[in-house]
């Protein structure tokens, strides 16, 4: 008499990514593009030709938004023709290098924004860049995301004042915190708070 045993399922391997399954040609993109960042005998851009431009759109986001859950960034998505900027991206990028102490990455990456002609007005992306730029110290660079966004017709509500206050003040940056307090007064009324 033969008997069948099941395998446990508990013991499969979790999927790379919460919520979505990366498709088994993004998951070998990943594993290609860390092990090439790694090893210097294939270069980045050839794996980028070789693996990540054959992706759909949908699975080359999955793959940047996985190297960023692993604290890895790669940002050639940008090179796409599709491409178009999302600001909560930036946001991740931000914090990714900036958590890796690459903050002359980070300062490029903002001057790129700055650049770019695509940038749509989005409040909850600008607010996030906002906060991540403000939890690295770096108020200048949070002051022209600021400024980026007003040029954009994009008028800040009372949580980007509030995480610009509060970080322009832990950092005792003075004079962009009169600048923004004046706005807040303009935008809000002079006796408003938070």
């Amino acid at each position: 008499m033969m008997s069948i045993t099941m395998r446990d399922r508990s013991k499969n391997r979790k999927p790379l990514q919460k919520g979505r399954n990366l498709s088994i040609e993004a998951i070998q993109t990943v594993q290609a593009l860390k092990r090439a960042a790694k090893h210097s005998e294939v270069s980045l851009e050839q794996v980028y030709d070789e693996k990540f431009r054959r992706l759909l759109k949908f699975d080359m986001i999955a793959v940047l938004r996985e190297l960023l859950r692993q604290n890895q960034c790669f940002e050639d998505v940008r090179k796409e023709d599709w491409y178009r900027p999302q600001l909560l991206l930036y946001a991740e990028m931000v914090s990714v290098l900036g958590s890796n102490g690459l903050l002359e990455k980070v300062e490029l990456l903002i001057m790129e924004l700055k650049t770019e002609n695509t940038v749509n007005p989005d409040l909850v992306g600008f607010n996030a860049l906002l906060e991540s730029l403000m939890n690295l110290n770096l108020t200048g660079l949070a002051m022209e995301c600021y400024y980026l966004m007003k040029s954009l017709s994009c008028d800040p509500d009372r949580l980007s004042f509030k995480i610009l206050i509060d970080g322009l003040k832990s950092n005792r940056e003075l004079n962009h915190l009169d600048v923004i307090q004046r706005d807040f007064e303009k935008f809000y009324g002079q006796f408003a708070d938070f």
